[in-house]
């Protein structure tokens, strides 16, 4: 029995495929990495959802939805306090205008985490795919075929 060497394109698609699964498993360390920094720098900012909100009242915000609502509900008291108008709506003498101005900034800020939640979530989501692309390569290659132990019996037929 003979033992053929691997041909070099199986050798590629079996080290592509091990690349391709290093780097899923770095996007997902990555996209990880990112949601648990970005959660703390707004648990860091102490700001807790409004009681009054749709959902999530009272507690801190932390993950993109508690974010979410609280731009919600941000929007809802400035359109409140501002008589149902906008920022482009108020006169450019309305005291007003600064409130307006502050809720659309705040929600901003907030609408930019709940981004920064879904890039990471797409990072990891990425890094998955390329997980499972990698290990189809690797199953689709054959990997090197290995000579059979030699036996007594081996010897023996083989004399």
């Amino acid at each position: 029995m003979s033992v053929q060497p691997v041909a070099p394109s199986h050798r590629f698609v079996r080290i592509s495929g091990l690349l391709v699964i290093i780097a899923g498993v770095a996007l997902v360390i990555a996209g990880g990495v990112t949601w648990s920094a970005v959660a703390s720098h707004l648990a860091a900012e102490n700001i807790t959802v409004s009681d009054d909100a749709a959902a999530f009242g009272g507690q801190t915000v932390d993950t993109p939805w508690e974010a979410f609502a609280q731009a919600e509900i941000i929007n809802d008291h400035a359109l409140e306090a501002t008589g149902g108008k906008t920022y482009a709506e108020l006169d450019k003498e309305d005291p007003l205008r600064a409130v307006a101005m502050n809720g659309s900034f705040l929600r901003a800020s907030l609408f930019t985490s709940v981004v920064a939640f879904g890039v990471a979530a797409l990072v990891v989501g990425v890094g998955v795919l390329f997980g499972l692309v990698g290990l189809a390569l690797r199953r689709l290659a054959p990997a090197a075929p290995v000579a059979p132990a030699r036996t007594d019996e081996n010897r023996l037929a083989s004399v």
